[in-house]
């Protein structure tokens, strides 16, 4: 039932894609100043200051896209400056349901069960085809058990917004959006655009460990074993929102802005 090391991996590797984008983002930064320092005989002149009241420039940020390359379900993620309205009960439902049944939501299921067999998380399904049978399916109902209680069951009682709103990267610094991105675990917006308690993330993680002690072998009914599910599935998302955050920025740098976009 444990799946911490393929967690920690996916952990690690967001780590790492957030150290190297911030590397070239402050190397990018630095050749920017060397050139804005810079006396050029044909530099152009400094623009004039902008009018009080007048909109301010927003510096480009590239948008989300649908799935992250290509494969994982990144539904929820909004694009920076981006003004949505209130989710509705319909909104919710449907994104708990592409989350979960999505092709790209197939992907992740597969990885974490081959894992999970390869490590003997789970003894008692045994070895072979039929074992990596019933990790795959524990896992994918592990998964989708989860995206129901925390964007829809408990979001549509707490009257909470499901998305993440990305900060971006003419908003703050990378360790601040870093920062943002993992606070999101505790804080979200409600349906009324003000920030709250995250009941959905904590509360709806927690149910969805807890009903797990229904098809899961008795000998992992343990609390022990629910509860470090919980903190597992809440490390895991709080990883998603960190990648979700850089992803715009990782998509640029790979990419070039070439991958087939799939905005909202």
């Amino acid at each position: 039932m444990t799946k911490l090391p393929c967690r920690f991996a996916i952990l690690l590797l967001a780590l790492g894609l957030f150290s190297n984008w911030n590397h070239v983002h402050a190397q990018q930064t630095a050749t920017a100043e060397l050139m804005a320092t810079a006396e050029l005989p044909d530099a152009p002149q400094p623009q004039p200051a902008i009018a009080p009241g007048a909109a301010t420039p927003v510096p480009h940020s590239d948008p989300q896209t649908k799935r992250i390359l290509g494969i994982f379900p990144n539904f929820i993620a909004v694009s920076a400056n981006t003004r949505l309205p209130p989710e509705s009960v319909k909104d919710k439902f449907v994104t708990a349901s592409e989350d979960s049944f999505d092709y790209s939501a197939f992907a992740l299921p597969a990885f974490i069960a081959g894992e999970s067999q390869a490590s003997g998380s789970t003894p008692e399904f045994h070895s072979g085809a039929p074992a990596y049978g019933r990790y795959f399916w524990h896992t994918f109902v592990d998964q989708t058990s989860e995206n129901y209680w925390v964007e829809f069951i408990v979001p549509v009682a707490t009257r909470e917004d499901t998305r993440y709103y990305t900060l971006g990267p003419g908003q703050a610094s990378g360790w601040k959006r870093a920062g943002y991105a993992l606070s999101r675990v505790a804080i979200t917006r409600n349906d009324a655009g003000n920030d709250t308690f995250n009941l959905s993330e904590v509360v709806g993680a927690g149910a969805s460990a807890g009903v797990s002690n229904f098809y899961y072998p008795r000998p992992e009914r343990t609390f022990s074993n629910t509860a470090n599910k919980w903190a597992v599935d809440l490390a895991v998302d709080a990883t998603g929102f960190m990648v979700r955050e850089f992803w715009p920025d990782i998509n640029h740098i790979l990419f070039h802005g070439n991958q087939p976009m799939e905005t909202h």
